[in-house]
Parts: structure tokens; sequence; C-alpha cells
């Protein structure tokens, strides 16, 4: 499979997959792992690195017609199709963190933090992505896992890397009317916007590797199927054929640097 890992104008060059170690993602949602971070877990297990991926909730309020998918209907569907995501880029350990969806800010923190604690002592993993503290689109369950696992990593002594998902100034530009049209970015958000010069790993998802990463996120076709047919098909693989991310320390403040 041919990658192609985006270089930046900097000196210094960029990761190589080989270099990622065992990858732990810690998401949110069912198909946050998939838009964030489909072609890097496809890289890395190409590498012949462990990949898994921890979903704090199944995604059981993520529809605007409860009355055909309610809570319990729409949990078994996401969960049959993050099963069917994660086969398409090659991930077979996953596990469900077991909170409803739309209410991590109010799980104690403690609590959280103690989750993905876990996880870390039971992966050992060389590299962590999750959303930054702006939890992508303002989400507020997507900042809360970003708290628990920042928090985590520093408990455990910031082990390997953290890497927060984000965009690129790039991105807006190309994608803004899009994103406008979706409604992407919540009410009040702030969004995300990178310089190349700021990342610590790019990745540009281009022939196969797209393939596969269209493959991972049409698996959650409760909620991409909608988008996919608005956009496009060869559209919407465009709009998510790059992934961003950058270092943890690039977005600690004095609270967590402590």
């Amino acid at each position: 499979m041919k990658t192609f890992i985006h270089r930046t104008p900097r000196s210094v060059a960029l990761m190589e997959p080989d270099e990622l170690g065992t990858l732990l993602g810690v998401w949110a949602h069912p198909d946050d792992e998939a838009y964030m971070t489909a072609g890097l877990m496809s890289v890395a297990r190409s590498a012949g690195h462990r990949v898994a991926v921890a979903t704090a909730t199944k995604g059981e309020a993520g529809t605007d017609d409860p009355q055909t998918w309610p809570p319990d209907r729409l949990a078994l569907a996401r969960e049959r199709e993050t099963a069917q995501s994660l086969a398409a880029v090659d991930v077979v350990e996953h596990q469900w963190l077991g909170h409803r969806d739309g209410t991590l800010h109010q799980v104690p923190s403690a609590y959280g933090v103690e989750q993905v604690s876990q996880l870390i002592e039971e992966f050992e993993p060389d590299t962590i992505v999750t959303f930054g503290p702006d939890g992508m689109t303002g989400h507020r369950d997507h900042r809360a896992v970003s708290d628990w696992t920042t928090a985590a990593w520093i408990r455990a002594g910031r082990p390997g890397r953290l890497w927060y998902a984000t965009v690129t100034l790039e991105f807006h530009q190309t994608w803004g009317a899009v994103n406008d049209e979706v409604g992407l970015w919540f009410e009040g958000s702030n969004p995300p916007s990178d310089s190349s010069y700021e990342l610590a790993f790019a990745l540009h998802c281009e022939g196969e590797l797209l393939e596969r990463k269209f493959a991972a996120l049409a698996a959650h076709r409760t909620q991409t199927s909608g988008l996919i047919e608005l956009v496009g098909p060869e559209r919407y693989r465009q709009w998510w054929s790059r992934e961003s991310f950058v270092n943890a320390t690039r977005r600690l403040g004095e609270e967590h640097a402590a």
C-alpha cells in the first residue's frame, strides 16, 4: 500500500509510520475514530503496529429521527457499524467505556481519567490520539474525552507522545462552505486551525489508503450515508482525505503543565 505523508516546509522531518509504535485512540462516539484517524490506523497496522481504540459512548443520541432510531436500537446499530469500520482498517482491539451519549460532561472527571489510565496501563501505547481541548467541533463529549485523556497521560508520566487531532488553515479555506452547510461546528465553538509548520504528523490519504478510509467512514452508515449523498462520494472522500495532528504540549497551558 502506498502511503502519502505530507511534509511541512520546516527542516525537522515528520515522523514516519514505522516510528508510531503501539497506537491508542480515545474517542467519544462511534465514527470519531474514522473521521480523525482511519488513515493513521491503517498505516500503523500496515507497518506492523498494534492499534487499539476506546469509545466512551455508543452514540445512541446521534439521530434527528428518534422515532425510527430510539436510543437502544441506534446503539446496537452503531456497535455493528463500529466493528465493520474498524475491520476496514484492520483494527481488532476495541473497548467501550460504557457511558451514555451526551453526558460525558456530567461524568466525574476522576472516573473518566481512571478509565483512560487503565487503558494506558493495559496497552502501553507509544502514541495516543484524541481530540484537543477544543473538541474539534466543540461537542462537550469530545472536550470531556480530551480532558480525561490528557490528565491520564500526565498522571502516567507522559509516556510516548500524545497527539490531538486538528485541521489546518487550508482545510478551512477549502471546505469552509461545506462545513457551514452541514453545521460541522457547534455554536460558540472555537475549531482548531493549525499551520502545517505546527503539525507533529500529517497524512494525505490517496489511492488504496483513501479507499480504506472511505470504507471505514461509509461503514458508519447511520451517520455518514446522508452526508455522502449530499456532497457526493468523491467530494466526501476529498473532504476527509487529510489527517493532521499536533503534539499535546502545544496546547497544554499552565493548568496541565504544572
